[in-house]
This record gives C-alpha cells, structure tokens and sequence, in this order.
C-alpha cells in the first residue's frame, strides 16, 4: 500500500484525501494547523495531525497550500530524496519547489472532483513519476503537460469546476421557471452535464458531431442551440478562462525572479 501525506486540508487537500481514501490502495495521513480542517477530513483519512514533519514518512507527498506558505511548509517538511513531492500550490513554479526540497518534485493542477473519483488534473512532464501517475488515476484522469501550459490549465481545469456550477445553476433555474421543484431541476441539469461530459469522453465524434447529433431538424434541441448560437454565451465562457489564465500568471511573478 502506498503512504500519501497531504499538507493543507482546505477544499482541494481535502478532496484529495476522500478521492484516496475511498480507493483502499492507499494510507492516508491529513495534515493541517487548522483544527477544523482537520476535523472536516477526519472520517476518511488513516490519521490526522498538526505535525507537518509527519509527512517526512509517507511514500508521496501532496503540498495543498496556498503560495504564500510554501517557504515554510518546505522549511518545516524535510522531505527525503526518495520521496515524490506533489506540488498544488496555485503559481508556484516546479523548480522554485525543487531547489528548496531533496525530493522530486512535479506540479500538478487538480480538481475538487478528486473527492469523487472524477477529477481531472494536468501534470508536468518533468518530475512526474510512475508512483504519481497511478495516485493520479486512482481519483480520475491526467494529462501531462510542459509547465508553460500550467496557468491555462488551472484556469481550464482547475478553475472551471465553478463556470460549470454556474451553467448548471443557469439550467436548474430554467427548470423551475418552467414548473420544476428545484430539487427535480438540480437532478435533472446536473445529471445532464455529466452525461454529456461522460459522452464527449467516451466518443470517437468531436463536440461539434455530438451536437449535431443530438439536434433532430425542426426538433426542440436545434431550436434552444439557435438561441446559443446567436449568443455571446461562448464568448463569456473563453473570457472567463482567460481571465483566470491571467490571474494564474499574476500569482506566479512573485516567485520567478527568486
């Protein structure tokens, strides 16, 4: 069984610890300051602790901290040279993390559906090793990446948890506007989108053949995609991923000149 430590227990930390857990291959320690984090992932990890040194036992460890504390989370970890460090840190360059641990280190940008089994992460090339990869696949699916394309990546599959949310949310609500109760539209919309995300997966068609698909002539479905089409709606989706690009490559300023 591997050992995975994960430091910092906030909403993507916390995810990866459930997403593991629940696979049975691997031994889960949480670590985090903050007490109720703790507490919020207590059901499903092996253990739990404040001890940030702890993590210097575990096969592979998840660095799920926020930027400005990577300086002293590495300082207190220790890490070994054998070891695999998974950095999360949103900006964070790979080799700012590598030139202040002895273990190898790969980037990953992840997704909050790691707690379900469904996440989608991407990962860098350099770093990356057979032991990671099969974390990464036991709480859902990765791409490996050159680093230049991590800030695209955090906004396309790191941040677009959220722009999903919000579509959905737009469904349900025409669901109720139109007569559903709210539970029965939040169904129906969600289920909806991971269907179709499913199907987009599974299928050999690309997105523009699946729609086509799914649009009979004269049918309801072409009718709702003429309105799309003669929308901004694709505009605002492409705006909103640029402009989490963007934030992703502000974060990261702070540590290219270190």
């Amino acid at each position: 069984m591997t050992t995975v430590s994960v430091v910092g227990c906030g909403n993507m930390g916390g995810a990866m610890v459930t997403g593991l857990a629940a696979t049975d291959d691997y031994d889960v320690t949480a670590i985090d300051l903050d007490p109720d984090a703790l507490a919020a992932v207590a059901d499903d990890a092996d253990r739990t602790t404040d001890d940030i040194a702890a993590a210097r036992e575990a096969d592979i460890v998840v660095l799920a901290v926020k930027p400005k504390a990577i300086d002293a989370v590495l300082d207190d970890l220790d890490a070994r040279p054998d070891q695999s460090l998974v950095t999360i840190a949103a900006g964070v360059p790979r080799a700012y993390v590598a030139e202040r641990t002895d273990a190898t280190v790969v980037r990953i940008m992840p997704n909050l559906a790691a707690k379900t089994g469904n996440m989608a992460a991407a990962a860098t090339e350099t770093g990356i090793t057979d032991e990671v990869r099969e974390m990464l696949a036991a709480v859902g699916e990765f791409v490996e990446i050159d680093e230049d394309s991590m800030d695209i990546s955090t906004a396309v599959n790191g941040s677009g948890p959220a722009f999903v949310f919000y579509l959905i949310d737009a469904m349900k609500q025409a669901g109720i506007d139109g007569g559903l109760d709210p539970e029965q539209a939040e169904t129906l919309a969600a289920q909806t989108f991971k269907g179709a995300a499913e199907t987009v997966l599974d299928d050999d068609r690309d997105v523009s053949e699946l729609i086509d698909a799914v649009c009979s002539p004269n049918g309801t479905t072409i009718e709702g995609m003429e309105v799309l089409w003669d929308s901004d709606a694709d505009t605002a989706v492409i705006e909103a991923v640029a402009a989490a690009e963007a934030r992703s490559r502000e974060l990261g300023t702070q540590f290219q000149d270190e």
